[in-house]
């Protein structure tokens, strides 16, 4: 492909800024096609070292170190029981690579390998439906002491439904501020059946908090563990709360109440006047109280009337005002041909440079 490029007056490295290769790498691979030798270091790896172990000390150290005794030990206890009973069969990192080549190093014992799977995925067609929440921390004037922020967000209208600060971490304050929460939301004297999705921590999986979702009929859900990504929602909305113009970074909190006081200026800014982006900037409340779409038609409307008006400034369509469906948490991922896709985009590319 590149040769039939370049007959066509097509220069090098532009072929290799397409195909994402170095053209020293394109040099190369056309001098060991013409026989000549790789000189690079990564090339003599191959070569078998002079002092390196048998074929037949290899499958000694294997058997060994696969006997019933040895079965759930890894070679760092492996040796010196060896050094013990006065035998050497390698070094300690030697059994660690040949364990590794042959796939016995990882998990070697009876217990199962730890599995986390991605969390099923979770859909939200209106308010209440979907909360996530999650537990940050707030400075303080104290060095290394932090007040937590323990905050509830609705999946489908991105409204700040709850929150809480407190001293401490821990599963009864969770519990206090879900049961809150609860009974803010409440509509027609009915409690709302949500799913309640969050991290691994603590307080999260604590058996009081637990207790408190069961009586309340709140369905848990939890992220796989050190994966922030799995509650994106939350984490997201902690950086705009982080990052707000006036956050108290040079100025610490010094009680309780001022770091209340702070996010409760800051819920009531984020809910009432943030347009949010990705509800076609109305605010949480706004989409929360269904008054969305009455906004977004008249917004739609003032758009239609002013291309009405001056049509020859408008080289298409007007702006989508159309309000957002359902809002889905952790999606499965669509399993695409990529290197089919790459390819032909690649030739594409190709054929528009020749």
């Amino acid at each position: 492909m590149i040769e039939e490029a370049r007959k066509e007056g097509a220069r090098l490295s532009r072929i290799c800024a397409v195909l994402e290769i170095s053209p020293r790498a394109f040099q190369r691979h056309g001098k060991k096609k013409a026989g000549g030798e790789d000189g690079r270091k990564a090339a003599q790896t191959k070569r078998a070292p002079a002092n390196g172990l048998t074929c037949e000390e290899e499958a000694m150290i294997v058997s060994t170190v696969n006997e019933p005794r040895f079965a759930s030990m890894s070679p760092a206890q492996i040796v010196p029981i060896l050094a013990d009973e006065e035998q050497y069969l390698a070094s300690e990192s030697t059994l660690y690579r040949i364990l590794r080549k042959r796939g016995q190093l990882a998990h070697r014992g009876r217990s199962k390998a730890p599995t986390h799977k991605r969390p099923s995925p979770l859909e939200a067609t209106a308010p209440n439906q979907v909360w996530t929440w999650d537990i940050t921390y707030l400075s303080t004037t104290v060095k290394g002491h932090f007040f937590y922020l323990y905050l509830i967000l609705d999946l489908y209208s991105r409204k700040v439904v709850g929150w809480e600060v407190y001293a401490e971490e821990s599963s009864e304050h969770a519990a206090e501020t879900i049961r809150k929460t609860v009974f803010r939301e409440r509509k027609g004297g009915i409690a709302p059946k949500v799913v309640l999705h969050s991290d691994n921590g603590a307080p999260m999986k604590g058996a009081t908090m637990l207790g408190t979702l069961q009586m309340l009929g709140i369905r848990p859900s939890f992220g796989r563990p050190s994966v922030s990504n799995d509650n994106a929602y939350s984490e997201s909305l902690f950086k705009t709360l982080k990052y707000r113009p006036d956050d108290p970074v040079e100025k610490p909190f010094d009680t309780l109440e001022e770091g209340r006081k702070w996010v409760s200026s800051f819920t009531g800014w984020y809910n009432e006047e943030h347009r949010h982006s990705a509800i076609k900037f109305v605010t949480p409340s706004q989409r929360h109280s269904g008054k969305e779409r009455e906004i977004l038609n008249r917004r739609e409307r003032i758009y239609q009337e002013a291309q009405k008006k001056n049509p020859e400034r408008w080289s298409g369509k007007t702006r989508d005002w159309t309000p957002i469906g359902k809002v889905t948490l952790n999606p499965q991922k669509e399993v695409v041909r990529k290197d089919q896709n790459l390819k032909e985009e690649k030739s594409k590319k190709m054929r528009q440079i020749v």
